[in-house]
């Protein structure tokens, strides 16, 4: 099962070492934050499937963390915001300031479970199984299909999943850690698996066609889109 992995940013202790360890029972990996500082450096050097945020934290508001993730990151990772405030107004600037949930102290921790999985799987794609077309190439996930400029390609399941997620996030560009983190999640893949899968990939997606719609941005990583 892959294991998908979480920040909290909560600066209550006991509070947050027993939700880390009630998550890790359910399958995720958690890293704790207890300040927004942390938080930043910790969201810069890894990329998280979600983002679980306190609003009250020593060094600021959770709001300024979400307006700093969707203003000056530009990340569209999912936030579910977890807060003793409980009225419309605190609420309504949660979403202002981009947070997609929100669930007010005390919570019951199951209903969390549910919610964080259901902003993933949201996030990831996996809740639509409508076709996503990037110029002549259409994937089609609900039949298992992909077909450009009207012709039929053939892809093992590892390459499927590689170019679904590349569509799925045009044209944002994916590092190497993201794309391996959402292929064999913490399975340490085979040497070169990685380059393999996207030779063949674009040995099948771009090689037969005028256009190339696969790109390596250098030092960065790699995205689908027409340039």
């Amino acid at each position: 099962m892959t294991k998908h992995f979480i920040l909290m940013v909560e600066d209550h202790y006991e509070l947050a070492s027993t939700l880390c360890e009630f998550l890790e029972e359910h399958n995720f990996v958690v890293d704790h934050a207890r300040n927004l500082d942390v938080a930043r450096q910790l969201l810069k050097q890894h990329p998280y499937h979600i983002l679980l945020l306190d609003i009250n934290l020593p060094d600021g508001t959770g709001y300024d963390l979400c307006e700093w993730l969707r203003n000056e990151q530009g990340l569209d990772l999912p936030v579910l915001m977890l807060t003793a405030r409980d009225t419309l107004d605190d609420k309504l600037k949660g979403f202002r300031a981009g947070t997609d949930d929100y669930l007010v102290k005390p919570f019951d921790f199951n209903e969390l479970v549910y919610r964080v999985r259901a902003l993933i799987k949201r996030s990831l794609g996996e809740v639509s199984n409508s076709q996503i077309k990037i110029h002549d190439l259409t994937l089609d996930p609900a039949l298992q299909q992909i077909t450009r400029a009207g012709q039929m390609i053939d892809l093992p399941p590892i390459q499927f999943k590689l170019l679904k997620l590349l569509m799925r996030n045009s044209p944002k560009v994916l590092t190497k850690q993201e794309i391996m983190l959402e292929l064999w999640g913490d399975e340490e893949p085979e040497s070169d698996a990685l380059r393999s899968h996207i030779y063949n990939l674009r040995k099948m997606v771009d090689k037969p066609f005028e256009q190339k719609l696969i790109h390596t941005v250098s030092g960065v990583g790699l995205k689908i889109a027409v340039e």
